[in-house]
């Protein structure tokens, strides 16, 4: 992005004269290059720049603030609908309008005070102004002055003065079908890891192709919130592709998977909110996103999320419920171009169920009032943000501090010990610290989830540790700590002695044939004849001994020889 001494370069002569006038620096016309620099040094002198910040009205303030909300800069379409139009006037012109005087709003008037600047770059479907703000003035000026410094703390009410135009959505009745938010996407996110350390899944795009043995070990089942989890998961920089194949980042990992519940969602939501990898557009559902076509790979999702929420505080009730057709139609009237560049309509290529497709603003419903309710009923709501009704919404405690950037809510978290069984079965509550889950998955095999999980020590297990290094003694170690360093069940502690030799203890079944005698002296009489011998294997007992299954027929009719008689039973 243009710096100030750009922005000013590519200013016209009689815009340099009003900033010069604004910001007292006198200058010589007939010397532009040392004029301009004169006028960067000035603007970009932290007190000077405090001075006209002060000077500015709230509506100014406001404006900026919404273009440092977007990264510094936004299509002069969407600016011009939000803070009033840019004027570029000549000298005559400028004296006789007054911009400085009478604007036609925030935005011409923070353009001749020097504040913002108009670059213009290529599209597919033409140029595009765009309206920003110099990076180095930015730094400059006192953006901490702002009235996010008073917000209250997030159990007290809310107040909404920071909005440029409040909506004041009525609250209403509580809604029928009430779905309350919960935090169980933590639980289910340390599931994922854990079967992404077990398993290293293979991965189509941006699926996982072991999809539907996956989601049996998922709180909640549903597709497309499993899709989510596995895009946030990414977004959260928990996995490493290679290959094709799924591998976690072990010390990020861990280091979600240590904290306490509330900074978990804390963590899964701002990774959500800032991510550039998971796009809410293409999960849409009835949306078919050709996402190569076009200007698709343009499309910001960070910055329509951003608009989503900053609508939110400027309007919803934020103790009571609201309904939600009436926040997407307020989204609708002031910010209808909330994730097109440039109020663009036409060069993204999306389609409907029926095959077609969906361009022009006369489709806003289908697809940005789509897009938002999928994000309020989809995300916001997986992520414990958002309750939901019946068309209703209403926001949690974690909801109102992520929309309102104030301290996230610190509710108690009591851990739980594990529990064991006699047979070796762990019962592990949703309290149990979500690190000690992962590990348990490592050495137990899966039975089932909820709350509690229950997961079991088996051999099968216990060799899979082994192979990634986890010793019996680590094992029985973890677990006498996560059981609060009491004993052991004895039956625990012999199952896992008889597996501290690993490959050794185990036990093999076979399918064998028998022969049984009738006395002692017959099965010794057999084993002392060469002629019979050969067709017997290991003696089990006085009167039984295996015999191999291909020489049945020919043991008979030697046994025939001898005088003793032969029954098959079951054969």
């Amino acid at each position: 992005m243009a710096n100030i001494l750009k922005m000013l370069q590519d200013s016209d002569p009689a815009l340099l004269s009003v900033i010069a006038g604004v910001w007292s620096v006198k200058i010589d016309p007939r010397d532009r290059d040392t004029a301009i620099r004169l006028l960067a040094e000035t603007m970009l002198d932290p007190v000077r720049a405090e001075a006209i910040w002060d000077k500015l009205d709230d509506a100014q303030r406001s404006a900026l603030q919404v273009l440092v909300s977007s990264k510094g800069a936004m299509p002069e379409k969407m600016l011009s609908r939000l803070f009033g139009e840019i004027r570029r006037m000549g000298q005559g012109q400028i004296e006789r309008e007054r911009p400085l005087e009478k604007p036609t709003g925030p935005a011409e008037a923070l353009f001749y005070r020097g504040l913002l600047g108009i670059r213009y770059e290529p599209s597919p479907s033409g140029t595009n102004n765009i309206v920003y703000i110099p990076p180095d003035l930015l730094n400059a000026l006192p953006l901490h002055k702002t009235s996010y410094d008073r917000l209250d703390d997030v159990e007290e009410s809310f107040e909404e003065e920071d909005a440029d135009e409040p909506i004041d959505l009525a609250p209403i009745e509580r809604p029928g079908n009430v779905q309350p938010a919960d935090t169980s996407i933590v639980d289910d996110m340390a599931t994922l890891l854990a079967f992404i350390q077990l398993y290293a899944p293979t991965i189509d795009g941006d699926t996982i192709v072991e999809e539907e043995t996956l989601s049996e070990y998922m709180l909640n089942r549903d597709a497309d919130r499993l899709i989510f989890l596995i895009g946030l998961a990414a977004s959260a920089d928990f996995l490493d592709a290679q290959a094709g194949r799924l591998y976690i980042k072990r010390p990020e990992v861990r280091r979600w998977l240590e904290m306490p519940r509330p900074q978990q969602v804390r963590a899964l939501a701002h990774a959500w909110r800032d991510s550039s990898f998971y796009r809410d557009l293409w999960h849409v559902p009835g949306l078919i996103v050709e996402r190569e076509a076009g200007a698709m790979p343009q499309y910001d999702p960070a910055t329509a999320r951003q608009a989503i929420t900053d609508l939110m505080l400027n309007g919803v009730p934020l103790d009571a419920w609201w309904a939600q057709d009436a926040f997407i139609d307020a989204m609708k009237l002031h910010d209808r171009d909330f994730q097109r560049p440039n109020g663009d309509y036409q060069s993204w290529y999306i389609r409907g169920l029926d095959g077609a497709y969906l361009s022009g603003e006369t489709s806003w419903d289908a697809v940005e009032g789509a897009l938002i309710d999928y994000v309020l009923n989809g995300p916001m709501h997986w992520l414990g943000l958002l309750d939901r009704g019946e068309s209703a919404g209403h926001l949690t405690a974690y909801g109102k501090s992520f929309i309102t950037n104030k301290s996230w809510p610190t509710p108690p978290d009591p851990a739980d010990k594990i529990t064991i069984k006699d047979d070796g079965t762990l019962h592990i509550s949703r309290k149990t610290p979500r690190i000690d889950r992962f590990q348990i998955a490592r050495f137990a095999t899966w039975v089932s989830s909820g709350d509690p999980y229950i997961y079991k020590l088996t051999g099968e297990s216990i060799n899979g540790a082994a192979e990634q290094g986890i010793t019996v003694s680590h094992i029985a170690s973890f677990l006498q700590k996560a059981h609060g360093d009491a004993p052991l069940p004895n039956s625990v502690t012999r199952i896992l002695e008889n597996w501290r030799g690993g490959a050794a203890a185990a036990v093999t079944f076979e399918k064998l044939l028998v022969l049984r005698t009738t006395s002692v002296e017959t099965l010794d009489g057999i084993f002392d004849n060469p002629a019979l011998r050969r067709y017997l294997g290991a003696r089990l007992g006085p009167m039984a001994v295996v015999i191999r299954a291909d020489q049945i027929d020919p043991l008979q009719a030697a046994l025939g020889e001898q005088g003793i008689s032969v029954e098959r039973l079951g054969l």
